[in-house]
């Protein structure tokens, strides 16, 4: 039971113990306003190379992905405002990346202290109230600037912000209670805010800044290093999707309990840890696991000037290593990882004939993160060589349609089978194999690359399965098509193959029972739920414990213990047993001294840590569950 229980148990523990850095369960962020949107979108957009202009443009002129408001930020600040913000477009027009900065800038600063005005102006004790609401969520643009750069002018303005919200008067209830704004308190607390914003964020120019933020100016002038906390810009969505894909491993299909598999594993932890990337992906707490969700893909992922739809992602551009920057702006489809070990070469070009090279090249090149140790590639390839194809009943073991399949598909698995002029009399199945998993484990150009330049010749692609395919819209490398049957309209097309209206019907038929499963989500209900299955996932990462303890490996159990206890704790809060949540905290703590214990080379007390986390575990899961 332990397997279950500690997986869970860890999740749980990272909301409480790592809210920041290293929890590998991302917290949902408050909706932002439409400039203060804009303004945080600029900051991240314009440290891409090359800068992405439209999109900056567009951040200005549109909302923003997700966005509650309906409108873009220039027209929601021209609707509620008295300022006129004519040169931030001006700016973008003239590709001037400092002069946006310097426009965007001081208009939130100007809104701040526009509605800061409002608030005291304000007959109304509501209002002002509102007019303040309004300016924190303006000033949160800001926050994390000057919290990394001045915490102590941090915590002076906080506190004004609290004054001013307890000094706005009260009109009571039904005449009772009424009491009028504090007026001296009011405006002793708006010059805290206000005299730090003229010193800092409402100038005429700015010190030129290579990296763009919200830092306040004082601290850029000082010319001191300051790191403030990476952040994912409004309309970011790396949440896990829902439903949740069924994750299908061969081992159990053999009747493998994962806790007799430590170095698998291992490997599955390291698969939903961001330790092993470097910065920005491991403190915004992005895994393998985040694209590549349950083997499957995350179809919400999505991040502004990196993911030009949901689900793909640009891994080579500057945000996550600047160094491996390709300078081109080619996100593509993330791919899905089932079945992985029948799929190589990996990479959309199949440049890496090892899997072992290929996850390296990721959590090194793409990542940034440190070298990795042959325990974590030997960890991490054997976990993912376990990913197994969804299982489709519709399918014999030779890849052929079963009897039971509607006459359309079975017509359309002839089609499939039929050799075409426009494919150098090859058939579709000459590259996607039936009794070979619908592979031929061979890169071809296609034509579905555009060129990168003038005069470059598009590129061959990975031959992809098509098992599993119903659930992985939209397609091609680039998710240029958003349906199956977009795909059979144009190879029919490019390729010429000659198909009529109904066949093209009956292969796309075929395509989709090809791609269907019997089960491709999970399933839950009162007894198995989502927490459940986290526990005993995080559980499974914890057993290894029982491996390399004795093995005195601080590094490899520093690793676990720093994902694992993070993520306990971050999910204890989706449980429905509320009773149980403080012993689910406490037993990331206790996870987390294993860790600590290791850190000091106190083998002793973590052994101890550890035998005690195992006896709480098996405890809490007969009482949570």
């Amino acid at each position: 039971m332990i397997k279950n229980l500690s997986r869970l148990l860890l999740t749980a523990a990272s909301a409480v113990l790592l809210s920041g850095p290293g929890g590998t369960t991302p917290v949902k962020e408050a909706p932002w306003l439409p400039e203060a949107a804009a303004y945080r979108l600029t900051l991240f957009l314009g440290n891409l190379a090359p800068v992405p202009w439209d999109d900056i443009e567009t951040a200005w002129t549109e909302p923003h992905r997700g966005s509650e408001f309906s409108t873009g930020a220039l027209e929601w600040v021209d609707r509620k405002s008295g300022i006129k913000p004519d040169g931030i477009l001006d700016a973008v027009a003239r590709e001037d990346r400092q002069a946006v900065f310097t426009e965007a800038t001081r208009l939130v600063a100007l809104r701040i202290e526009e509605e800061l005005d409002r608030a005291l102006a304000a007959e109304e004790p509501a209002k002002a109230r509102q007019a303040l609401r309004t300016a924190g969520e303006l000033y949160r643009a800001f926050e994390d600037g000057i919290a990394a750069a001045d915490p102590e002018a941090a915590r002076r303005i906080g506190l004004a912000w609290l004054e001013l919200n307890s000094s706005t008067g009260s009109a009571g209830l039904l005449g009772a209670g009424a009491f009028s704004a504090d007026r001296d308190t009011l405006e002793a607390a708006r010059a805290v805010i206000s005299s730090y914003l003229a010193e800092n964020y409402l100038l005429a120019n700015y010190a030129p800044r290579q990296t763009l933020s919200a830092l306040p100016e004082t601290a850029v002038f000082s010319r001191r290093t300051i790191e403030v906390p990476p952040s994912l810009p409004p309309g970011s969505d790396i949440f896990d999707q829902d439903p949740l894909p069924l994750l299908v491993l061969n081992f159990e299909e053999q009747g493998i309990d994962e806790t007799d598999l430590p170095l698998v594993a291992y490997g599955d932890m390291l698969f939903d840890s961001p330790q092993i990337f470097g910065n920005p992906a491991r403190n915004l707490g992005i895994a393998c696991s985040t694209c590549h969700n349950r083997s499957d893909v995350n179809q919400r992922l999505f991040i502004p000037g990196a993911s030009h739809q949901p689900g793909a992602i640009d891994v080579d551009g500057a945000f996550f290593n600047p160094i491996f920057n390709d300078r081109r702006d080619d996100p593509i489809d993330i791919p899905s990882l089932r079945g992985l070990r029948f799929t190589g070469p990996y990479g959309r070009d199949g440049r890496f004939a090892s899997l072992r090279d290929f996850s390296r090249n990721v959590i090194v090149n793409e990542f940034g993160g440190a070298e990795p140790t042959p325990l974590m590639l030997d960890a991490l390839v054997g976990y993912m060589l376990e990913f197994d194809f969804l299982p489709n009943s519709k399918l014999n073991a030779d890849g052929t349609l079963s009897e039971a399949n509607p006459d359309a598909a079975h017509r359309g698995e002839a089609i499939f089978n039929r050799p075409f002029a426009g494919l150098g009399d090859r058939s579709c199945a000459s590259c996607h194999v039936p009794d070979a998993n619908f592979l031929d484990r061979q890169a071809h150009d296609i034509g579905s690359v555009s060129p990168a330049y003038s005069g470059a010749r598009a590129g061959a692609l990975d031959t992809p399965s098509l098992l599993g395919t119903a659930y992985t819209a939209p397609y091609f490398h680039d998710g240029s098509l958003s349906t199956l049957a977009a795909v059979v309209e144009w190879f029919d097309e490019t390729k010429s193959l000659g198909l009529s209206e109904t066949e093209r019907t009956e292969l796309t038929a075929y395509l989709e029972t090809v791609g269907s499963a019997d089960e491709p989500y999970e399933k839950f209900d009162a007894e198995n739920t989502a927490f459940r299955l986290t526990f005993a996932e995080l559980a499974t990462f914890a057993s290894t414990l029982d491996t390399l303890l004795p093995r005195r490996d601080a590094e490899h159990i520093l690793l676990l213990t720093d994902t694992v206890a993070a993520d306990l704790a971050a999910d204890a809060s989706t449980m429905s047993n509320l009773t149980a949540r403080p012993e689910v905290y406490a037993l990331a703590e206790r996870l987390a001294a294993v860790g600590d214990a290791a850190r000091d080379d106190d083998w002793e007390a973590a052994e101890a840590s550890w035998t005690a986390f195992k006896t709480e575990a098996d405890a809490i899961e007969e009482r949570a569950f």
